[in-house]
């Protein structure tokens, strides 16, 4: 097993070790489990973009200007 340096605020360190102390195990396993316990309810950070969803749909109108996204003329009155 690999050892990592963490730092802690005051308040947390003192729960981790009331709550190791409570539980009978060593601050490192309970830093472990939670850990453990933590990442398995995790999101998953990959989750497709809007792009990704829609990139069937990207260039598929034609007949559009090729600077309709950059030239300000096509901006006139949006949003307004």
């Amino acid at each position: 097993m690999k050892t990592i340096s963490l730092k802690l605020p005051e308040d947390l360190l003192v729960a981790l070790e009331a709550e190791a102390k409570a539980r009978r195990e060593s601050k490192s396993s309970l830093v472990r489990d939670s850990l453990r316990k933590s990442l398995a309810n995790a999101k998953p950070t990959n989750s497709p973009s809007c792009y990704d969803l829609a990139s069937d749909l990207a260039g598929s109108l034609k007949g559009l200007p090729r600077n309709l996204a950059h030239d300000p003329k096509f901006m006139k009155g949006f949003g307004e």
